[in-house]
């Protein structure tokens, strides 16, 4: 009579059956407390109590892996009330989903660049390009304009979750960091470095929610130069 397989899913009555949305939240945990760096099937196994050949046969590798993982990270995305413009609705977008990547340790590097078209990112791309067709985007403009809008959050985010140098590593804030580069940029000579010396303030006292804020306008900006002038 066969053997069941001690690593067959489901087999082991003491263990529940592994299903990729447990999979996917297991890598999840890691995640926030391993980083990017630190995620690995072999960890993931451990967290919800298998051996790691039990991972396969629901993804053939990390890659595989990282894809559940971009899905079941936009599972706690909200999108925003349709009140207001698109301007509005989509200003709110931006600012949810970059709370929803820095919640999370590493997400932007998990997420930036891939698309794995999950049932939770199926439904907020569904959701987006409805919104921007309805303000009046061309279908083409309206693809663009939905990749452009997430491509600078994430890329945003990056910046934000990796270290600004090797003193915030070392235990220092950012706060810290940007006012010793003011001092450092105001004590330049000013016969050389004029515009460095002159907009020290500038460059390094902004923190970023004034940075991002900025950046979202622009991009903003420049989405509604594609509309006629009263549907901006």
């Amino acid at each position: 009579m066969p053997q069941n397989h001690p690593d067959t899913p489901g087999t082991d009555d003491t263990t529940p059956a592994l299903t990729r949305d447990a999979l996917a939240q297991a890598a999840l945990r890691v995640l926030q407390r391993d980083g990017l760096a630190g995620l690995s099937m072999r960890k993931v196994a451990a967290e919800v109590g298998v051996k790691a050949a039990s991972l396969y046969w629901h993804v053939r590798n990390k890659q595989e892996l990282l894809d559940l993982l971009t899905d079941a990270l936009l599972g706690s995305a909200e999108p925003p009330p349709r009140t207001g413009g698109w301007r509005e609705q989509f200003h709110a977008y931006c600012w949810r989903y970059r709370r929803l990547l820095l919640d999370t340790r590493d997400a932007a590097k998990v997420v930036a660049g891939r698309l794995a078209p999950g049932p939770h990112l199926l439904g907020l791309m569904e959701d987006q390009l409805d919104r921007l067709r309805a303000a009046g985007f061309s279908d083409a403009d309206a693809a663009m304009a939905s990749y452009l809008l997430g491509a600078f959050v994430q890329g945003f985010v990056l910046q934000e979750q990796s270290p600004i140098s090797a003193a915030e590593v070392l235990g220092t804030s950012r706060r810290d960091i940007a006012d010793a580069a003011g001092d450092l940029f105001r004590a330049l000579p000013a016969e050389t470095f004029p515009n460095l010396v002159a907009l020290a303030d500038d460059l390094t006292a902004p923190d970023m929610d004034a940075r991002f804020e900025f950046g979202l306008q622009r991009v903003l900006d420049g989405l509604a130069a594609l509309l006629p002038p009263e549907r901006r």
